[in-house]
């Protein structure tokens, strides 16, 4: 396997330099995040954004009309514009959420309880996190739909050929991941967009693993819906976003009901504000949301081809030296250039949550579980896996710092000894 070469302007000490955890030891050791696919860390820069709203504009947005409301409105506005045109999409396409799992519930009851049926299909595939398939259980329940599901290859790529099939029964809906938060690998939306939109489907992508790692383009994709979360891409947590096509927005009934979501109400009904509004109830997440807008902006200073190179010399390397070991089974695509920033694996005689324990007694973070992909862990026969994921932020070094800290798996459980 060759290892990539990250460009000579990617400087991955300044940009460490702006995470003040990254200062932090745990365990007596230098911490090693490796934990990323669960959520990022901050940099200084968001970490300010949210210090200066609080200290200076905290005030309720829209409607207002003292200076503190204009100038919050101003700034929340502003990073939804930003948070847009970073996805290709317009401002008014863009509804603020908590996270990638709202954003789905918001189709699956807005648009989903609106349009299914007893009978229609709904296509998931075998990779979902729960997120992309709980609420479709959920709404499938009350509709009738039916739900179909496409399987992976042992390879951990999605079965094209299986998803052609899936689609002959002419499904309502596709909902897929851009990115599966197990096995790595990176489904082809583009492909399967367009194949889906030939027999009438509506498609909805999970983008939360992807828009962190790589430029996305929503026009380019040409998908209905797109969701993903702020705090894995630098931002806080509690904030997160769904595009969906404008005409859609406009069909589609509010997900919740309450106030800032009205345009008008009497005692016998209301009407609606204008989209994405109608879709936020209540008072927002006013300065998560803000300062999603300067992680954006981070993110672009550094340059999303960058980073995406970045996390495949990270990849790269993490396959070579793992893919060497006797004792270690690896899950996903083998190509760096296929996955997203992430190796998911498997001591052969060890639990994933010992190793995670392990490792953590050297001050390296990764995360061992189900990652609420139970589907992935039927398929690959296994009640978990640990993972391991990067960002922006990771160095060689720490993928070293991690390889060699797996002696001690085999030193505490006798099976192989050290290397």
């Amino acid at each position: 396997m060759n290892l990539l070469q990250i460009e000579p302007t990617y400087d991955v000490e300044a940009i460490r330099a702006d995470f003040p955890i990254l200062q932090r030891r745990v365990k007596g050791y230098p911490l090693v995040y490796l934990d990323n696919a669960a959520t990022s860390q901050k940099p200084q820069q968001v970490i300010e954004t949210l210090v200066h709203y609080y200290e200076n504009t905290n005030a309720n947005v829209h409607r207002g009309l003292h200076t503190l409301a204009e100038e919050a409105t101003e700034a929340y506005e502003t990073a939804r514009a930003k948070v847009a045109r970073f996805i290709g999409a317009e401002p008014e396409s863009l509804v603020f959420t908590r996270n990638t799992t709202e954003a789905i519930n918001l189709v699956a009851y807005a648009w989903g309880l609106a349009n299914l049926k007893a009978g229609d299909v709904i296509v998931l595939s075998e990779m979902e996190h729960h997120s992309n398939i709980v609420p479709w259980q959920l709404v499938a329940r009350i509709t009738g739909a039916r739900l179909h599901y496409v399987p992976f290859t042992p390879e951990g790529e999605l079965d094209m050929e299986a998803f052609e099939e899936a689609l002959r029964q002419e499904p309502k809906l596709v909902a897929i991941t851009h990115a599966s938060n197990v096995l790595g690998t990176i489904n082809p939306v583009e492909q399967i967009t367009s194949k889906a939109h030939a027999v009438g489907a509506k498609v909805l992508i999970d983008g939360a693993q992807a828009v962190p790692h790589r430029p996305v383009n929503v026009a380019q994709i040409g998908c209905d819906f797109y969701a993903f979360s702020g705090h894995k891409m630098l931002a806080p947590t509690g904030i997160g976003a769904l595009y969906a096509r404008r005409e859609l927005l406009e069909e589609m009934p509010p997900f919740m009901g309450g106030g800032e979501m009205i345009r008008r109400v009497t005692h016998e009904y209301s009407t609606w504000a204008d989209i994405p509004i109608k879709f936020e109830a209540g008072t927002p997440n006013i300065a998560d949301g803000i300062a999603f807008g300067t992680a954006v902006d981070y993110l672009q200073q550094v340059g999303m081809e960058s980073i995406l190179q970045h996390d495949q010399q990270l990849v790269a390397e993490t396959l070579r030296l793992l893919e060497a070991e006797e004792d270690i089974v690896i899950y996903g695509p083998r190509d760096p250039a296929s996955r997203c920033g992430l190796v998911s694996f498997n001591f052969k005689h060890v639990h994933p949550h010992d190793v995670a324990q392990i490792l953590d007694a050297h001050g390296i973070a990764i995360r061992s579980g189900h990652h609420c992909c139970q589907l992935i862990m039927r398929r690959l026969d296994v009640t978990a896996t640990a993972r391991v994921s990067f960002y922006l932020y990771n160095t060689i070094e720490e993928v070293h710092a991690f390889w060699k800290a797996l002696d001690d798996v085999r030193k505490v459980f006798g099976k192989y000894g050290g290397r």
